[in-house]
């Protein structure tokens, strides 16, 4: 199990990620688009990739992206919970 400190960094990752691609896990999370186990389940698929410090940069870069990396460990979770997805269930 990875340790406290690296599932912090990638629940942060991961809602960076997010948040670039227009999605609030906070509001999808409520309106039941994704349970809380399956954000969990997200942040533990993110810290085994193995390159953060890319993604990280990727994060930094001011300008938005359409769509996850093709890296990204969460490309297809998060992909269905886009506003341009429509309802992912």
């Amino acid at each position: 199990m990875p340790s406290r400190e690296v599932l912090r960094r990638h629940a942060d990752l991961l809602d960076r990620m997010a948040t670039k691609l227009g999605v609030d896990l906070q509001s999808v999370a409520i309106a039941g688009d994704v349970s809380v186990d399956e954000i969990s389940e997200a942040v533990l698929r993110c810290s085994g990739c193995p390159d953060p410090e890319h993604c990280a940069f990727r994060l930094r870069l001011q300008e938005t992206s359409a769509e996850p990396p093709e890296y990204c460990r969460n490309r297809e979770l998060l992909q269905g919970l886009m506003p341009s997805a429509g309802p992912s269930r």
